[in-house]
């Protein structure tokens, strides 16, 4: 190691492990090192640490290098990172960038803490590092050697690739976590599933009630004790099969309960399609719904979610007339690098991924063929258009019918892109199975799909439904609940 390595180290840990007299407390002794997924995740994520330390290895800055040119939606997010980055470096000298700038304050109670760069390439190697020919082992290196320079510190490698953090504490580092500023809750077992199922009979359980009956809609307000955690356009069961409806407003005394009726909610159509359980029942209740602007369906494969929200984008387009268009998309972790390489149009480049929209179109065909034409037909009648989530950035999409499949692919960045191209009279579609994802960074917790789920529960233009139970076959049934 040559002279002027060994006094930029001494400089990052003498900064580091001598912080400021009005940092000296216990919450303090925080050094996060930022792998570059987490940069790719979330390029402002350098800022997420409040009063704690954060370094950024040089071949973290390599990796964003060499990806921002790509073409590539993530390409993008290492740009915005890199600027981030220049900013809030772009004053320091040399010495500081090596030794730790101050990051913005967060607020006036929690001051902030230090953003360093370090060159990794520099370090010494010794019997207890790994080799320097792969970059996920030059950042663990630099956070095993932080580690023994400042052994009074928490030094924690901060990564979303699962691969590196069992490298990483296999390699001897105390602390790996994964980047949970985005995730809502721990346990997929507690995500929002849309409704509430009451054990027994819901009217043994109220009561008073007041009712409204306006039109053909009746309107139930009850004691708010006896629906607790209630949320706009949540829906209600019991098991006695006597109720279904869905909340429609609250105050701290009373919740108001639109009556559905399950009868009612079995006997929704569109395009020749019926509900087979509740559950689609309630799916296509908010599919259908004019006020609600955003629809997430989840749950297993089999389960209807495609089928559903194809059938209910042709009703409302061709019979009702409420969209110009629909837009059919979808995430796969291949698309952004080998679209470009298929022939024809963005249509044609998108059928192999999009084959799963096309087998219930056909469906839809054959079960309602005698009164509509050609599949064809339907298609140009419905002005369906398939694009490429990469294309869908910088859009505004106006009076169209978006439907977002697969989108447990997503991260909460990728789909805030998506739900803010949504303009004037668009409602967006999103489904998604949290048990099959792709993606090599994401786990059901921290999903896209996930994140939008436990956000939008509290928008009253939005509703989750959890399509429990597997309707596609006998067959898929069992094996989506015993393999």
């Amino acid at each position: 190691m040559t002279k002027e390595n060994m006094n930029n180290e001494n400089m990052l840990s003498e900064k580091l492990a001598h912080p400021p007299k009005n940092q000296e407390t216990e919450s303090q002794q925080i050094v996060y090192i930022l792998d570059t997924n987490i940069l790719l995740h979330e390029p402002f994520a350098f800022l997420s640490f409040k009063e704690h330390d954060v370094v950024v290895p040089m071949t973290v800055l390599e990796e964003l290098d060499s990806i921002k040119d790509r073409r590539k939606d993530v390409s993008r997010d290492a740009r915005v990172a890199i600027r981030a980055l220049e900013d809030t470096l772009r004053d320091a000298s040399p010495e500081q960038v090596l030794a730790g700038v101050k990051l913005p304050q967060n607020d006036d109670l929690h001051p902030s803490g230090c953003l360093a760069i370090i060159n990794d390439y520099a370090l010494e190697q010794t019997a207890h590092t790994l080799s320097f020919n792969e970059n996920d082992n030059r950042i663990i290196n630099a956070a095993l050697h932080i580690q023994k320079k400042m052994p009074h510190k928490k030094i924690v490698l901060v990564t979303k690739d699962i691969n590196m953090r069992l490298k990483a504490k296999g390699a001897g580092l105390a602390h790996v976590e994964d980047y949970r500023t985005d995730q809502l809750i721990d346990d997929i077992q507690f995500l929002t599933k849309g409704y509430h199922q009451f054990e027994g009979d819901f009217w043994q359980q109220i009561q008073s009630v007041d009712s409204e009956v306006e039109g053909r809609n009746t309107t139930h307000y009850v004691d708010k004790e006896t629906v607790p955690l209630s949320y706009i356009n949540e829906y209600l069961l019991d098991e006695g099969d006597s109720f279904a409806g869905k909340v429609t407003g609250f105050d701290d005394e009373k919740v108001a309960i639109l009556d559905l009726g399950r009868e009612r909610l079995l006997a929704k159509t569109a395009w020749g399609i019926h509900p087979k359980n509740v559950y689609q029942g309630m799916a296509m209740d908010a599919l259908l719904d004019p006020n609600i602007d955003l629809v997430i369906l989840t749950g297993p494969a089999g389960c209807g979610k495609t089928l559903l929200a194809l059938a209910t984008a042709l009703e409302q387009v061709i019979e009702r007339g409420l969209y110009d268009k629909i837009i059919v998309t979808r995430s796969t972790p291949e698309i952004a690098e080998s679209i470009g390489f298929l022939p024809g149009t963005e249509e044609e480049k998108m059928a192999p991924w999009l084959a799963a929209i096309t087998d219930s179109l056909e469906v839809l065909h054959q079960q309602d063929e005698s009164m509509h034409g050609s599949l064809n037909y339907i298609m140009d009648k419905a002005n369906i258009q398939f694009k490429s989530v990469n294309f869908m950035r910088g859009r505004s999409i106006q009076n169209a019918l978006v439907l977002l499949d697969e989108c447990q692919n997503l991260t909460a960045a990728q789909l805030k892109t998506i739900i803010t191209r949504c303009g004037e009279g668009t409602k967006l579609v999103c489904s998604g199975n949290l048990a099959q994802i792709d993606s090599n960074y994401l786990t059901a917790v921290t999903s896209g799909l996930t994140y939008i789920v436990e956000r939008f529960k509290d928008f009253p233009g939005s509703a989750t439904i959890n399509l429990n139970g597997v309707v596609r076959s006998r067959l898929a049934s069992f094996a989506e609940e015993n393999l």
